[in-house]
């Protein structure tokens, strides 16, 4: 294979294996080139001189106390035929261990995938924001958790379903985490409720389905009934419930945040994510396959993006807003977690820019263990009363003492800060630092008095003295939080034609997938209060009458923003399949992997059988392993006569997705006369057709089939 040929990811080890079993002792490997593990920090946060310090160690088979071993394959018997005796430690701490290997998962959030990257600041926050990771050029590691939120540890990626969007910022000043989810509104105003929603969307009880979909009566079932609700289940019924990749997805922190800067003065915020890959999502038809073909999408696409180099980037941006005692901008009620400000009043800022450049070495060292909370702040950054993220201030911490064992899951070497430690905190399950004194507790002399505190001079956590106003103790909520349809109203007609297709569309199979009528019904007298035509819609694929609005439902502007259609965005890391066969010119498909992979695309030669294609060039997929699912867009260079290329190419057509041929290739295209369908002379022709289509993700213009 030349040597200027792409590296294809998907290689499962950093060594070569032999055929044989090796029988000659060596070191454990290194991580592959793409991996990283957390950085070797001592248990309260000091650099250590130890690399691989955390891995396993020798080349021979130990007990967990580091005693060699000269089998592992058989148990200790009382004879050849006998039973297993108590005495056989070996057995008794392999088998143990193995009995415990799992952990609770999330109660939410519980199927994800994350990767270590970092973060550089442009300075542009240092005016609102003492932070100082967010000062001018300081780079600051990161480990980034994406997930769904209502599947199981072994349930499907690509379900119609929020996706969350957690950052760890391991910053000098501590840990900060922004954590957020890739819709910008949420289910409830206040965290009471947040059991409720969770209940109602989970599979239902007595027989633990549907599993990781809101297609069932319960979540409509509530979410009729609580109309608040309302702006999360259309953001979910429309395409961004089924993102393209997690690589382009958008982030939200969801709540507002308060801000102060070196001169003690305060603003209010919103956090975003921008892909620098902008925001894409599959069509239907393709998320139903993936869940069959390969439930791992999501987190395999991360994954071989980061091992091809082809690194995600994302621009964080704040929404800036003064910090007045109504905590309201442009009439919209700040602390209410069901609302958005739209960019045309507030335009994003951006703040920095993260990218994310390495996998884990170990998932479940990493992205299983790694614990965020909303309560990790540093200096410049602090809370609101927003009553969601008062109660997620709690429940965030509460929850880590069940699923990793105790209080002390900030050592687990994922979450250990960058930033020294003294806490006086001590003892507790999985310690693992060594207290040195004798008096955790202040004031106190015989440890000399340390720790100390700190002040604003030391970069201490200051908690704002934030004025609250004489209340009485109340179950109430600002009146301003009463409206539930007109941001809604809002979001969908701001969407492209096709996109509010897609919403349609959405609801029509949710709700079909409903057994009470009462529910259905229930259901499209919302709708009727957000938009008659789309009400009718739905109706109709129901098979029921579309009711009369029940609220005045007035003309709003549009905000771009909100749309995903109708933009042009870079396409690094986009998967182009190249179908040949050994019929096809060998010279020829090496030029249009090499076209490819110079656009920083990943090129997947597609071929009746693997190996390679005229001994030069590799062959990533073959007619059984491939499926359109997995291609951005295909370029044929060879007709076969295979049924499977043709399922390839139809699919390719139906979700909108580009296509090209040259040469021989040109039959298997020349009955689909649409846009997006080239045939062109040549290689290198064929692939600059296909990345200028990819700019604007797939071919919109052509008429869904």
């Amino acid at each position: 294979m030349p040597a200027d040929t792409p590296k294809i990811p998907g290689v499962p080890s950093s060594t070569v294996p032999s055929v044989e079993e090796p029988t000659t002792p060596t070191t454990p490997p290194e991580p592959k080139p793409e991996q990283a593990e957390p950085e070797v920090r001592t248990a309260t946060g000091t650099p250590a001189d130890l690399p691989r310090g955390r891995a396993q160690q020798g080349e021979y088979l130990t007990t967990a106390q580091g005693a060699r071993l000269t089998d592992t394959d058989h148990s200790l018997k009382a004879g050849r035929r006998g039973p297993i005796l108590l005495q056989d430690h070996h057995f008794r701490e392999k088998i143990t261990h193995f009995d415990h290997e799992r952990i609770p998962e999330r109660v939410v959030h519980a199927r994800g995938a994350g990767a270590h990257g970092v973060f550089r600041a442009t300075g542009a926050a240092s005016s609102i924001t003492r932070a100082q990771f967010l000062q001018k050029d300081v780079e600051t590691p990161v480990f980034v958790r994406f997930s769904t939120v209502l599947g199981s540890r072994g349930s499907a990626d690509t379900v119609r379903d929020t996706r969350g969007f957690a950052t760890k910022f391991y910053t000098e000043e501590g840990t900060f985490d922004l954590v957020g989810n890739n819709i910008p509104v949420f289910f409830i105003q206040d965290a009471i409720k947040f059991p409720d929603i969770i209940h109602a969307g989970k599979p239902h009880p007595d027989r633990e389905i549907p599993q990781a979909q809101s297609a069932h009566d319960t979540f409509w079932d509530f979410v009729s009934l609580h109309t608040e609700a309302t702006a999360h289940t259309m953001w979910n019924m429309s395409d961004r419930g089924i993102p393209r990749s997690y690589r382009m997805m958008e982030g939200f922190g969801v709540h507002t945040f308060r801000v102060v800067n070196a001169e003690g003065d305060t603003a209010l915020v919103k956090f975003h994510w921008k892909p620098r890959l902008g925001v894409h999502s599959l069509v239907w038809e393709e998320a139903q396959l993936i869940n069959g073909f390969d439930p791992d999408f999501h987190r395999r696409d991360l994954a071989d993006a980061i091992e091809a180099g082809a690194y995600p980037e994302w621009d964080l941006g704040v929404q800036v807003f003064p910090d007045t005692p109504e905590q309201t901008f442009e009439g919209i009620d700040l602390l209410d977690p069901t609302k958005i400000v739209p960019e045309e009043l507030a335009p994003v800022q951006i703040i920095g820019t993260m990218v994310l450049n390495a996998n884990p070495t170990n998932f479940f060292a990493e992205t299983e263990q790694v614990a965020f909370h909303p309560g990790h702040l540093v200096p410049g950054i602090d809370v609101t009363d927003d009553p969601l993220l008062q109660g997620r201030l709690f429940s965030y911490l509460d929850t880590q003492l069940t699923r990793l064992g105790g209080p002390n899951f900030g050592q687990i070497p994922i979450n250990r800060p960058h930033a020294p430690v003294n806490d006086m905190f001590r003892d507790g399950f999985h310690q693992h630092a060594v207290h040195t004194g004798v008096a955790p507790y202040k004031p106190n002399s015989l440890d000399a008095g340390c720790p100390f505190m700190a002040g604003v001079t030391e970069g201490a956590f200051i908690d704002l003295p934030v004025e609250v106003p004489a209340a009485k103790k109340e179950r109430e909520v600002s009146r301003s939080f009463d409206d539930h349809y007109t941001q809604v109203r809002q979001f969908y007609l701001s969407l492209s034609e096709i996109e509010q297709d897609h919403v349609a569309y959405a609801y029509t199979f949710e709700l079909g997938k409903c057994y009470e009528q009462s529910i259905k019904e229930r259901q499209l007298q919302i709708l009727a209060n957000i938009d008659t035509g789309l009400c009718e819609k739905v109706a109709a694929g129901l098979g029921l009458p579309a009711p009369k609005p029940t609220v005045e439902v007035s003309d709003l502007p549009q905000s771009p923003a909100l749309a995903q259609v109708g933009k042009t965005w870079p396409v690094q890391g986009r998967l182009i399949g190249i179908v040949a066969d050994d019929t096809t010119d060998v010279d020829q498909v090496l030029a249009a992997v090499q076209a490819v992979d110079a656009a920083d695309c990943v090129p997947l030669v597609v071929a009746p059988h693997g190996g390679m294609l005229g001994g030069i060039v590799p062959i990533s997929r073959t007619f059984l392993t491939a499926r359109s699912i997995e291609f951005d867009a295909v370029i044929m260079a060879t007709t076969v006569p295979d049924t499977r290329v043709r399922i390839l190419v139809d699919e390719m057509f139906r979700h909108h997705k580009a296509l090209a041929a040259w040469g021989a290739g040109a039959a298997a295209l020349e009955e689909l006369k649409a846009p997006g369908v080239e045939i062109v002379d040549g290689p290198e022709t064929a692939v600059a057709q296909v990345l200028e289509l990819l700019g604007t993700h797939r071919v919109w213009d052509r008429d869904a089939v």
